[in-house]
């Protein structure tokens, strides 16, 4: 067990000019070369902080990103050196003295009791069928108790400059994961750490905790290096690792889901992006499911989406070759149907040509054989990737300018109707919400459109359902003409469907930036439903609760501040988004701080709330 985080300690701006240090210089080039593509592109798509953000970071949450969290692939064609003078160079900032602490002792539980044996909020949706919605008695908070919801505990995640992984609560804990490769087994009432475990890279799905053949209870994680994680429960001792996908760029970013024994993997990657360089050889990742025995890790079935391996097709016009069919990832947790022995997931676009028949689509497999049982696809030939947006190089790899970048980014949730039916609800970045009969192997039986859409909008990481409405976030991000800020003016919201008829109940706007800069009204992250109240989080830092009735919010906290941690970690809030909040207990948890596509605001903190 780790002892150990990295410092966060003092932080110096930079006041000299001709005495200008060796690093700004070295940093400067570094970053022109091989950093500005990405992180000074102004299109819509921008994934990649800009500079105005990561002069919000430290020198050393910068490094841990390169070195250990989401971009260390790129971090890794760096030297340590020039690692270090890019992250004194982007945040403005020296690294500290000392890159090591000694964890507060204050920090850890005294008690090493086994953790309780149930599960209350697991996984990604709650449900195997991901409605997001917690009945009243798990989340030991009604309607009425929600505006009297107040802090009580918040944790740091050392080294961190985005929180986004969705925390899970099983009795007396909190398990979560971060960015930055760690994991932490918290108690839920007081923070503090039962253990922690560092992994190979980051951390952004929710773990799901179950038993496998024994009686253990085992957590499971995927990382952004497509590894797979089997960790005991109440220790965090590795039973297994297991990496489902061997392609460079692959990446776990959907929850696993587990089942019976079995884990449901989904694999997405990060190589639509790696095409605003024009010399990358764009593209031959193939996104997949893959079935794990739980007890050993062993693969089971892996079925992929794109059935023929890439192959040469044309060069680009830099002369780069380019490869495919390609894309097809899945974002997604998977949602499993008992009644018919069917796992539902959702994909994304194509990268390169030729279009494939199960992008951007609706997938059904079978359980027991991983077969593809079904398809509905949504939008077809949507072959896209990141050069066709970037107005700062030529588009020498966009496949089609006009393709819209539709995914099925959200979780398909299987629902009952009143009429003794069932639906699938699957949301796009379309910015269309559809009702599903999984008996007709796709048929629609409503379609709504809840917002603009475009490849920073729509429905992003997933509405919840209480079994009378489907309620959805809007994300509809745009940005400002020829800059890299968003539109304070422009956004999304939150709005309610009938769930037998798609009819909207009602629809609540983002509520206006203020003074806040920079802002955008962005409602990315997946929602969360209680008996009357709905949960959303924003890009603009605030974490709000709504009304199921009518709309109205019932209670809201600004979470961009810096806050005096239980586990002695500098932090702060910053935009929220990807991962939902977690009730359960008589609590609710969030994560606060993003610094990647849609988001504006970096940070690094989880917070927990309860009744006062």
């Amino acid at each position: 067990m780790r002892h150990w985080i990295l410092s966060l300690g003092a932080i110096y701006f930079l006041t000299t000019t001709a005495s200008r240090p060796l690093w700004a210089q070295d940093g400067a080039a570094l970053y022109r070369n091989h950093c500005a593509i990405c992180h000074e592109a102004v299109d819509e798509e921008a994934r990649a902080p800009g500079r105005e953000v990561l002069r919000e970071m430290s020198a050393e949450q910068i490094l841990t990103t390169l070195e250990r969290g989401v971009m260390r692939s790129q971090g890794s064609e760096r030297s340590r050196a020039e690692r270090r003078a890019l992250a004194e160079f982007l945040s403005a900032k020296p690294l500290t003295d000392e890159s090591q602490i000694l964890m507060p002792q204050s920090a850890f539980c005294n008690s090493g009791a086994d953790a309780p044996a149930e599960p209350t909020w697991n996984g990604w949706g709650v449900t195997i069928t991901n409605t997001r919605f917690q009945p009243g008695a798990a989340a030991g908070i009604s309607a009425n108790d929600v505006p009297r919801l107040k802090l009580k505990w918040a944790f740091g995640f050392p080294g961190a400059s985005s929180a986004s992984a969705q925390p899970v609560v099983r009795g007396g804990r909190a398990y979560v994961g971060s960015w930055e490769g760690d994991v932490y087994s918290l108690d839920m009432k007081t923070g503090c750490i039962h253990w922690m475990i560092e992994v190979e890279a980051g951390v952004r799905s929710a773990i799901s905790i179950g038993k496998a053949s024994d009686d253990r209870l085992t957590a499971y994680f995927g990382d952004l290096a497509a590894n797979m994680y089997a960790v005991d429960a109440a220790n965090g001792k590795q039973l297994w690792k297991v990496k489902v996908d061997d392609y460079p760029w692959a990446r776990i970013t959907g929850s696993p889901k587990l089942y019976e024994g079995r884990l449901y993997v989904p694999v997405s990657s990060r190589e639509e992006s790696q095409v605003r360089d024009p010399r990358y050889p764009c593209c031959r990742f193939r996104g997949s499911v893959v079935a794990l025995d739980a007890a050993t890790g062993k693969q089971l079935w892996k079925t992929y989406l794109i059935p023929e391996v890439a192959r040469p097709t044309q060069k680009n016009r830099s002369g780069t070759q380019i490869w495919g069919p390609a894309g097809a990832a899945v974002w997604v947790s998977p949602t499993i149907d008992l009644k018919r022995n069917t796992i539902y997931i959702g994909s994304g676009n194509n990268y390169s040509p030729p279009a494939t028949s199960l992008s951007d689509a609706l997938i059904a497999l079978d359980m027991d054989s991983g077969k593809i049982r079904w398809a509905r696809q949504w939008v077809e030939n949507d072959i896209w990737n990141a050069s066709c947006t970037t107005t700062n190089i030529e588009p020498s790899t966009c496949p089609d300018e006009d393709a819209p970048d539709f995914d099925m980014a959200s979780s398909p949730m299987l629902v009952d109707l009143k009429d003794g039916r069932q639906a699938l609800i699957a949301g796009l970045k379309s910015g269309v919400v559809y009702a599903i009969d999984p008996d007709t192997e796709g048929k629609v039986i409503w379609q709504q459109r809840v917002g603009k859409g475009g490849t920073a909008g729509g429905v992003m990481w997933g509405p919840a359902s209480d079994g009378e409405n489907v309620y959805v976030a809007i994300s509809d991000a745009r940005r400002v003409t020829g800059g890299r800020e968003y539109d304070p003016d422009v956004g999304g919201g939150l709005v309610a469907l009938n769930l037998r008829t798609g009819e909207k109940i009602w629809s609540a706007p983002h509520p206006p930036c203020g003074d806040r800069k920079p802002c955008a009204k962005i409602q990315a992250a997946a929602v969360t439903a209680i008996p009357g109240g709905v949960f959303s989080g924003s890009a603009d830092g605030h974490f709000r609760a709504y009304s199921t009735r009518d709309g109205r919010i019932l209670w809201e906290y600004d979470t961009v501040r810096e806050y005096t941690t239980v586990n002695g970690v500098q932090a702060k809030g910053g935009s929220i988004n990807n991962g939902g909040s977690a009730v359960a207990g008589g609590m609710v948890f969030t994560n606060s701080g993003y610094s990647h596509h849609t988001g504006i605001i970096p940070g690094n903190v989880l917070l927990a709330f309860s009744v006062e």
